[in-house]
């Protein structure tokens, strides 16, 4: 297969420019400053599962945005029903009915939903829910899986520069799939236990991922009933991409309140929290709001994006593409005699390489299949969309191979950036 050149000039007058007016050259998760130096900063357009740089290298689209694109970039339900929004109006003095209209098709899809709030990103979502918690509840604590990612507000950030020791003095920590940890978390909290978060398997970036245990989910709810607290199902990373539905139905454990964000409105901002009635009260209590969480395109994006998962059985077309992916992935190893971990759901799969500490094997495998077409990242699970042809796998698969040559040989030739 042929390489391309991912950094062009366009890209590197960008982070140029970048640098003199972003603290950093860029933040956050889709900062490409960890990522090997083949990679692009910029991306110019997407369509279907494929995207485009800013100097016009194309690859396949592994990453989804980091997870908000289900359907394919550019999906033409999702486009037709958010531009005809936009001809009436985006952000009013008042929402449009389609908050309504969106919040009766969730309350009918989410099993465990009575009521939905929204707002755009999924730390606005998963602190909505810990709010709620405390506010029906009238305690303080808040139990978490020690590594989860719940989000970038001071509470829960994963880089604490800036925060304070105060910002996360009421949370507890517990280890995922250890419902003996949880119980003696919930012990040292007492009777001033809020809620207990977990997110519906566990992702912590840069670990293989585990899937939940159902006793271990089980055990959850059944510590929840009895203490009081809510039950926190943190679906923004999953949410529709595993169940149309929450994450946890297939296993039948509803929580109290669920997060959601990222894949719900195909790659259009927007989030919403879901919960049942006990905690509607709550709910009503608190004060939470922002200029454009109540704009009505990507809300007609969501409705959009939930009837064509339904329409087009867009999951059972993610799984047979994740399954496709990961057997040929998986053999491919195996063919270069090479020990890797294929980990989580095939939607949302995470490859380490065995004893691959440092990623330095994980780096030069992505950097390999990124010159070669395929999108992937090193440290961070991938996500599957429904716009991924057989066509769009065997690319990928075609530069897999040729990565896993690379890795095996050590001979992975660095463009210079």
């Amino acid at each position: 297969m042929a390489e391309i050149a991912p950094r062009g000039a366009a890209d590197a007058a960008l982070r140029q420019r970048a640098r003199a007016v972003i603290p950093g050259g860029m933040y956050g998760h889709q900062s490409a400053r960890p990522l090997p130096p083949e990679y692009p900063q910029f991306m110019r357009e997407g369509r279907g599962a494929r995207v485009w740089d800013v100097d016009g290298n194309e690859y396949v689209d592994l990453m989804c945005s980091y997870g908000p694109v289900l359907l394919g970039h550019r999906h033409p339900a999702v486009e037709a029903a958010a531009r005809a929004q936009a001809e009436l109006a985006d952000c009013q003095n008042g929402p449009g009915p389609v908050m309504v209209d969106l919040a009766e098709l969730l309350v009918a899809t989410v099993r465990h939903a009575d009521w939905a709030m929204f707002a755009k990103n999924g730390t606005d979502a998963t602190t909505m829910c810990a709010t709620i918690a405390r506010a029906a509840t009238g305690r303080k604590r808040m139990l978490v899986a020690r590594g989860a990612y719940h989000g970038a507000a001071p509470w829960c950030t994963p880089r604490p520069a800036g925060t304070t020791e105060q910002d996360r003095a009421n949370l507890g920590y517990y280890t995922f799939n250890d419902l003996a940890s949880v119980r003696a978390a919930a012990d040292e909290a007492g009777g001033d236990l809020a809620a207990i978060m977990v997110s519906p398997f566990k992702h912590d970036a840069g670990h293989d991922q585990e899937l939940v245990d159902p006793e271990f989910a089980r055990g959850l709810r059944d510590l929840c009933d009895a203490t009081g607290a809510a039950l926190i199902l943190d679906d923004v990373r999953c949410g529709f991409r595993l169940h149309l539905g929450s994450s946890w139905e297939p296993i039948g454990i509803d929580p109290d309140l669920s997060a959601w964000s990222k894949a719900i409105a195909n790659g259009y901002p927007l989030a919403a929290v879901l919960g049942n009635d006990r905690f509607r009260a709550g709910a009503s209590d608190i004060f939470v709001t922002g200029s454009f969480w109540f704009s009505a395109v990507p809300m007609a994006a969501g409705i959009a994006t939930i009837g064509a998962l339904a329409d087009e059985g867009a999951i059972e077309v993610m799984e047979r593409a994740g399954n496709l992916l990961r057997d040929g992935i998986c053999a491919q190893a195996k063919a270069h005699g090479l020990e890797i971990n294929y980990t989580g759901p095939v939607q949302m799969p995470y490859l380490t390489f065995a004893g691959d500490e440092d990623y330095a094997l994980g780096r030069r495998f992505a950097a390999a299949a990124l010159i070669r077409g395929a999108y992937l990242h090193p440290r961070h699970n991938w996500f599957v969309s429904a716009a991924l042809t057989d066509a769009d796998i065997a690319r990928v698969l075609a530069a897999t191979d040729e990565a896993f040559a690379e890795v095996k040989t050590g001979a992975v030739e660095l463009i210079d950036s």
